[in-house]
């Protein structure tokens, strides 16, 4: 079992571009994330954030897996799109209920090349089919993210 993990391990970690940082939320509702992105490949990744958002009347914690292609424009200019899953615990007139749902998100980004450091602009609509607040939201991010 300790063999298979660090064969993983390394199989992730070859020429892997990986970020760690934060994004600011706001939209339909509002709050911060910590923010990690493992990139497969020059033009795939997987962004994992867990955050904790507030709405008009309730804050929930959540977790979001999003699977993303980028592409270049010009220069240290990209953008990417992607698809994913959000699983949450809602507060407020919802106590403490589990909720699940699906989004999608957009963005640009500028990759500095003297620091290692990343700037996002994103749009990430979504639907919770499941649970405390079902229905349609949305919600912008700027992001910042060190890469590592």
């Amino acid at each position: 079992m300790l063999l298979l993990v660090a064969v993983l391990g390394l199989t992730f970690a070859v020429n892997a571009q990986n970020w760690i940082g934060v994004r600011g939320a706001f939209g339909s509702s509002y709050g911060a994330e910590l923010s990690y992105q493992h990139g497969f490949n020059a033009n795939n990744r997987l962004e994992l954030d867990l955050g904790l958002n507030y709405h008009e009347t309730y804050g929930y914690y959540n977790l979001s897996a999003v699977y993303q292609w980028m592409g270049g424009l010009v220069d240290n200019l990209g953008w990417f799109a992607g698809i994913g899953a959000n699983a949450g615990l809602w507060d407020g007139y919802n106590d403490g209920k589990f909720g699940l749902g699906f989004l999608a998100q957009a963005g640009l980004e500028y990759n500095f090349q003297a620091v290692p450091f990343q700037i996002t602009l994103d749009l990430r609509p979504q639907w919770d089919v499941l649970g405390a607040a079902s229905g349609f939201g949305y919600a912008g991010a700027l992001g910042i993210r060190y890469r590592f």
